[in-house]
């Protein structure tokens, strides 16, 4: 053993933040079902030192998660800080440019703080018009371009064509779906906590 992997395989533990909506705040499951529990699991098992910090909340908006943001990155210095949010801006029909600016002022905040951003995407259903369902999923990309910030396209790919996978609202996955999630999620989030 080196000594760069002996200071590596000591150093301190990465802290992770996620800040999302009911998706990630396991929402009608059990508690430890939920993809953000299957990552701390999986970063375990792959013997990355991490903690994560699930700062999820259903119902959340965008604007509701830029207003938290700032306490949270005081509290918990995140070195990592995936922002899951818009869902419900969708689903609410608000402005798609008024969730777009909250979700890159998050990621300026972060940033500053030197914590890199991981961006969860997310589609509307086609219920919804396709002139707004469209320019909801591109709002995302466009976003993570500007900051150059990684970006998982869609987080329920896989899982939203499947309705046996979601609970009786349609709107929430079940626990089953979530190991599903968390493979849409980890390819972008390992190598960028790697990066670290």
């Amino acid at each position: 053993m080196t000594l760069a992997t002996t200071a590596s395989a000591y150093s301190a533990p990465k802290t992770v933040l996620v800040v999302g909506d009911s998706l990630s705040a396991e929402y009608g499951i059990a508690r430890g079902a939920g993809w953000v529990a299957l990552l701390e699991q999986k970063l375990k098992s792959e013997k990355i030192a991490a903690k994560v910090v699930n700062a999820s909340i259903s119902g959340e908006t965008t604007s509701g998660g830029r207003a938290r943001l700032p306490a949270l990155l005081g509290q918990h210095r995140p070195d990592i800080v995936v922002i899951e949010l818009g869902a419900n801006d969708g689903l609410r029909g608000l402005p798609v440019p008024s969730a777009e600016a909250n979700l890159r002022e998050m990621i300026k905040q972060s940033q500053a703080k030197q914590a890199r951003v991981l961006l969860v995407g997310m589609r509307m259903p086609p219920n919804y018009g396709r002139a707004y369902t469209e320019r909801f999923f591109n709002m995302f990309k466009a976003v993570s371009n500007d900051t150059r910030s990684p970006l998982v396209p869609f987080m329920l790919e896989g899982v939203a064509d499947k309705p046996t996978l979601f609970q009786q609202d349609r709107l929430h996955p079940t626990a089953q779906a979530h190991p599903i999630i968390l493979n849409n999620i980890w390819p972008q989030f390992s190598s960028l906590i790697k990066k670290q």
